[in-house]
Parts: C-alpha cells; structure tokens; sequence
C-alpha cells in the first residue's frame, strides 16, 4: 500500500468515526486536526469521492524576482557549452553575445536545477547528452573519469574480501622541518580493514618503500599468519621500474606479492591512502607540529607509532567496510573470513 492510500484510508476512517459518534469535535480530537481540515476533507469526498481525499501536488511557487523561463534557457544552453566554467565566467560568456545577466542570477538557476558544483555540471551534461543521442567530447569525457570517484556506489569500491587480499601504499609529503630536512611518509593501508602502517623518510627513494613493508608490514601479517596477496601502488619511481634491478619491485617479487598499478593521473584509484592522508593530516600533524618542535625523524616517528596504535585499535571507523569497528577488529574478522571455505 503506498503513502496516498494510507492516506486516504485514514480520511475515510475519520468520517466514518466522526459519523459513529455523531460528534465532529470528539472526532477531530481523537485524529488530532482542526475542525475547518475535517471539513474540508468531508467537502472533497462528497464531490469527488476517494480520489478527492489524494494529496494535491502542488507546483513550486515562482518567485517575483526568479529569473524570466528564456533568461533560464540561455544560461543552461551556455552552462552545458562551457560546464567547466565558474557562475562568473558564464555570466560574462553571456554578456559578450549581448545578454545582460548578473552573476548571482546564473548561480541561482544553478541551485534551482541542482548542478552548483562542477561534476553535477558533468554528470547533468552527460545525462543530457545521452538523451538528446548526442556525442560526449573528449574533454568531458576525461572530466568525468577524472571525477568518477567522488560519486561511485560502494559496491564499485576495489574489491577485498578479506584481510590482506589487498594492501595500499603511497607516498606523503610531510613537509619540511628545520634541522631536519624534506621529511617523506610511506603509507600502506589494508583496503579490506583499514589497517594502517607508517613510516618517515628524509626521502623517497625506492629503497624506503621496500623498508616499509620489510620493517612494518610484513612482520605484522607473518606474526598473524595472514599472507599479503596483491600491493597496489601509482606509478611513482619509488614503486616502478625494470623489475630485474628496481629494489621495490625485487623485493615484492621475492615476497610473492602481486604489484597492481593505477591508472595514470587517476589518484582515486587509492583512495584508501588518499583518505588516510588526509585524516593523519588533520589529527596528527597539524597538532603536533604546533604542540612540538621535532630535532629528528626518529623523533616524529615515535610520535607517529603512538598515533597509529590509537588509530589502528582504539578509534573506530565508519566506513562501508568498517561499519564502527576498529581497523584492528575489523582486520581479525577479515583474518577469519579467509580461513573460512568459499562456497562453491
């Protein structure tokens, strides 16, 4: 039964009662509404029965100072030539072919048809397109795979059914510290679990990536009996080369660890990294670079070993995969999924 019919079920149901206690009063009392709505609806079901007491629709008011049906036409004729432009620059688009509009009006008929920020532009274009048997641009077709992560479902997400199906890693630049020098982050995250694993260079060379995994990652998932299946890098030098001299790649081949790449300029392919960094970047360095001045890498990494072991076990995490365990918890329950058989 859908909304309208519940609705008018309950209507039916409060003439009937009002009639069964011969009191309209007691009967608007009871359903809780005024005496004038009991009459109007009591109105509506003698002149047109059931179908009287459906919910009107009603239209979306036009405001007196909305933007004129044509003046509207013209500024989404001229959004979908240029979507990747600002309320601004169409507005000026407008003026130099002879149509006076201000910025603020081009903006406003962007909220009315939901398209504010620049992929909703794209995606409205690509939607319109599609419909009027048109043919994408080049251009608008690299805008959208470039943003096609920002508005993906999660079942699209990179599959990892279970703890060490696949791990994460990159390259973050710190910043630099005085005394000390350009500092680098190495990051590997688990993308079925979210455990995290840290550590800081003074560079980025491929060697510190392999130290990474030698002295933080593997040693953990051998002491909990959990094999690392696949590594997915970007394309960076410190992760690439000729896998018969490239130390990374050497060192994955000895560990039998599947190295998959991104695609190139597609930095949301790892997003579990990208989001990490950004999270470490709001509740770790940005505080303790205010708190501490650091004398040397072996320094912030201390600092930096407490916070992964409040993030990896205390802190839990809301994320599709996690759904409010701790990156820990969640990575025990993927070690026993993959003991479990899969079913046939």
């Amino acid at each position: 039964m859908s909304d309208n019919q519940k609705l008018i079920k309950a209507r039916i149901g409060l003439l009937q009662l009002a009639q069964e206690l011969g009191n309209i009063k007691a009967a608007c009392q009871r359903a809780g509404i005024s005496r004038s709505h009991f009459y109007e609806i009591k109105e509506a079901y003698e002149k047109h029965g059931a179908d009287g007491l459906e919910p009107r629709q009603r239209r979306t008011p036009r405001m007196p100072n909305q933007t004129a049906p044509e003046l509207e036409k013209q500024i989404l004729e001229m959004t979908a030539q240029y979507p990747t432009y600002s309320y601004i620059r169409i507005a000026d688009q407008l003026r130099l072919v002879g149509i006076g509009v201000s910025a603020p009006a081009v903006r406003g008929v962007w909220v009315r048809h939901g398209i504010t920020l620049r992929l909703q532009r794209l995606l409205w274009l690509d939607k319109k397109t599609a419909t009027e048997g048109g043919v994408l641009t080049e251009q608008a077709k690299r805008l959208l795979q470039k943003h096609q992560g920002r508005n993906v479902d999660p079942e699209q997400h990179i599959a990892a059914p279970h703890s060490g199906y696949l791990l994460c890693q990159d390259t973050y630049f710190v910043g630099t510290i005085k005394g000390v020098g350009k500092v680098y982050m190495q990051t590997v995250i688990d993308a079925h679990c979210s455990q995290a694993f840290a550590k800081v260079y003074l560079s980025k060379m491929p060697i510190t990536a392999a130290d990474t995994l030698n002295d933080r990652v593997i040693p953990f998932y051998d002491d909990e009996k959990v094999g690392i299946e696949r590594l997915l890098t970007d394309n960076g030098r410190e992760y690439c080369g000729l896998e018969a001299r490239h130390p990374f790649e050497i060192y994955l081949a000895i560990n039998q660890i599947r190295h998959k790449r991104t695609q190139i300029a597609s930095p949301q392919s790892n997003g579990f990294c990208e989001r990490f960094h950004r999270t470490i970047k709001e509740e770790f360095y940005s505080i303790k670079f205010r708190q501490k001045i650091y004398q040397s890498v072996a320094e912030l990494q201390d600092d930096l070993d407490a916070y992964l072991s409040f993030y990896n076990r205390q802190r839990p995490h809301h994320g599709y995969r996690t759904q409010g365990r701790t990156p820990y918890q969640a990575f025990l329950d993927g070690k026993i999924a993959q003991a479990q058989p899969m079913a046939a």
